[in-house]
């Protein structure tokens, strides 16, 4: 920032969801590089704040949607006699565009027409032009606006005692500790579920070839609890079932304590990135290249563009950039194989690391 006038205050708006939430916070901790002067005000959702609102040096502001309207008549108050130098608009949602016309600020950045969804670029000044990139380097496009770069990446997410604590009973300190988070979100149709079967098998391979001690995590939704029993049922003297059984924070805990994280496109597989644990990401559904395990590619099982021929009847590179292929069947084109070669892959270099 020199010779450039020090920026006072930001706000940002990034309310969900936990994988984008981290790659905001890599962007975040690169403005506290670079303009440390400035202070830094982030309006979260209330869930994405359980893993973040810890952080020294930011305010932030949380948004409950389950609160229907009083939250954002909460919101309101508080920003109603603040203004900001700059509004970084990186949530194009109705509510995050609801909640940037309350904040007054001279300088909006929001995404551009085609990316704006929901009249964002109605409520921006500024736009970003991305081209085709992953999310991670989307979101650095916003303060490159401000003369800032993507420098070198952390994220230094916080992890107190019993946090440390939770994980550490939860690991075996003689074997390799791996994290199977099988499900993403229940969100309609959203299937980026690989099936039970598949994982039970290559929890065997891991067990039996490698000797590894397993911990599976996810939510406690009635789906994400029927994986984690049946997976749990695979070896039961080698695996721990923490399934609807962890808070964000002791889930990050875990991550960072283990080896490997195995799960399709979901939060783990970021907080996993930001926590510096490989991950070997299960991809059909969607593009790895747009929101995979940002440096994990190399262990990224990426059956998209297959995915693409025989559900779209189209290769990739003809297709909207972000493109799901939204039918049932679609996680069904992973093999075992495929999955098995990067575990391999992975434990070689493990090997030649030691």
């Amino acid at each position: 920032m020199k010779n450039k006038k020090v920026i006072q205050n930001i706000c940002i708006v990034r309310l969900s969801a936990i994988g984008d939430v981290c790659h905001v916070l890599a962007v975040v901790r690169a403005i506290q590089t670079q303009s440390p002067m400035t202070k830094i005000t982030w309006i979260i959702g209330k869930v994405e704040s359980t893993l973040i609102a810890d952080i020294k040096g930011i305010e932030f502001i949380i948004f409950d949607k389950g609160a229907g309207f009083a939250a954002y008549k909460k919101i309101y108050h508080r920003l109603k006699n603040r203004s900001f130098d700059i509004a970084l608009l990186m949530h194009a949602s109705l509510r995050a565009n609801i909640i940037s016309k309350m904040i007054k600020s001279p300088k909006k950045i929001g995404y551009n027409f085609k990316r704006a969804r929901d009249f964002q670029w109605l409520v921006s000044n500024h736009k970003i032009y991305s081209s085709d990139k992953h999310v991670l380097n989307t979101m650095f496009d916003f303060i490159k606006i401000l003369g800032m770069q993507k420098n070198n990446l952390y994220w230094d997410i916080p992890l107190n005692k019993d946090e440390l604590s939770f994980a550490k009973n939860s690991r075996n300190i003689n074997k390799i500790n791996i994290v199977i988070s099988p499900c993403s979100s229940d969100r309609y149709r959203n299937y980026r579920n690989w099936e039970i079967q598949k994982f039970q098998k290559i929890i065997s391979y891991l067990i039996d070839k490698y000797q590894c001690h397993i911990i599976l995590t996810g939510g406690n939704t009635v789906n994400e609890r029927e994986y984690g029993h049946q997976l749990s049922k695979t070896n039961k003297l080698s695996i721990v079932n923490l399934v609807g059984k962890t808070s964000l924070k002791e889930l990050a805990a875990v991550i960072n304590a283990s080896d490997l994280v195995i799960c399709p496109d979901s939060g783990p597989a970021h907080i996993a990135t930001a926590l510096k644990t490989p991950v070997i990401g299960l991809y059909a559904s969607s593009n790895p290249n747009r929101t995979g395990p940002f440096e994990s590619e190399r262990y990224t099982v990426n059956a998209y563009p297959e995915a693409c021929i025989k559900y779209l009847g189209k290769k990739v590179e003809s297709l909207n950039w972000g493109q799901r292929v939204r039918n049932p069947e679609v996680m069904t084109m992973i093999t075992l194989k495929m999955v098995k070669e990067k575990l391999d892959s992975f434990f070689i270099t493990l090997e030649e690391n030691r």
